[in-house]
């Protein structure tokens, strides 16, 4: 039964997705479709079973090495029984993890939520009412199960800012973790809108936005200003910010957190200083 050779297990708005994309492109390696299955967090999704699982992976040639990309792994507590069921069911599995600044996380986060409809109020008062939003963004937090069950050794630490800064040094990092022998190429592809982020989902929004008729449609019928009024209903304006205080409260959370992963990787970490010790940097873990 094929199983994957590792999975970037997030984190959630890390650039995950650009990380997968790009090593689908890497010849000899078999990224999953779809890009997350969620198969070991997600109770409807286990129950399908092993080989459909194993499924994804049928069409990786022999000498493939695969892989597959499920954020939702590393989202505790909402989903408490990955780990063991990885710990199961696979064997010798390499795990990647994507860590972006916590609070840049948070807000991306946010603006996908709201986008999603998941959420309608303000940034302030969504991190009071969805814990999820700090939860997610406490790195150390969502990697001890993976240090306790599977060792330091078999996960990859990623910084967000180096993959962004130094894309080809990273990527080949990360391929020589995973056991690729040849020598990948990061290789520009087009960048997705990140406007989109801001746009509110409604029903049927890809059959009325999205599709290639609606589009020739609305150009040729619709004037742009109308467009515009239309789509400014659906739009969040703005990146959201955070008053100073709320900030804060945030950096305070986050830093104990940044101080434990910190320790971890020998370096000092916090809000202040994390893009800059993190952007150029390939981390390892120490042995505590």
């Amino acid at each position: 039964m094929i199983k994957p050779d590792f999975i970037i297990i997030g984190g959630m708005k890390c650039a995950t997705s650009t990380l997968h994309s790009q090593l689908a492109l890497q010849p000899g390696i078999f990224m999953s479709i779809p890009k997350e299955p969620n198969f070991f967090s997600d109770d409807d999704q286990f129950a399908r079973g092993l080989e459909w699982y194993a499924s994804l992976f049928e069409s990786a040639g022999p000498n493939d090495i695969c892989g597959e990309s499920s954020t939702h792994y590393t989202k505790l507590p909402t989903y408490p029984h990955t780990v063991p069921r990885i710990g199961q069911a696979l064997e010798n599995t390499k795990f990647i993890y994507v860590m972006r600044h916590p609070i840049d996380r948070l807000v991306s986060h946010y603006m996908h939520e709201w986008s999603q409809k998941v959420i309608s109020c303000d940034i302030e008062e969504a991190i009071e009412l969805y814990p999820e939003l700090i939860e997610y963004s406490c790195y150390h937090r969502q990697l001890k199960p993976y240090f306790d069950e599977f060792g330091v050794d078999a996960v990859l630490p990623v910084f967000f800012d180096n993959l962004r800064i130094n894309p080809q040094a990273d990527l080949e990092r990360i391929c020589q973790f995973i056991g690729y022998s040849q020598k990948p190429v990061w290789k520009e592809i087009p960048a997705e809108n990140i406007s989109n982020e801001r746009i509110r989902k409604f029903p049927f929004y890809d059959l009325l936005v999205d599709s290639e008729l609606a589009t020739t449609l609305r150009r040729n019928f619709i004037p742009q200003s109308m467009r515009n009024k239309v789509k400014a209903l659906f739009t969040l304006k703005q990146r959201p910010t955070l008053s100073d205080s709320a900030r804060q409260k945030l950096e305070s959370i986050f830093d104990e957190d940044l101080r434990l992963l910190g320790d971890q990787l020998g370096i000092d970490l916090n809000c202040r200083n994390f893009k800059q010790v993190t952007a150029s940097i390939a981390p390892e873990w120490k042995r505590l």
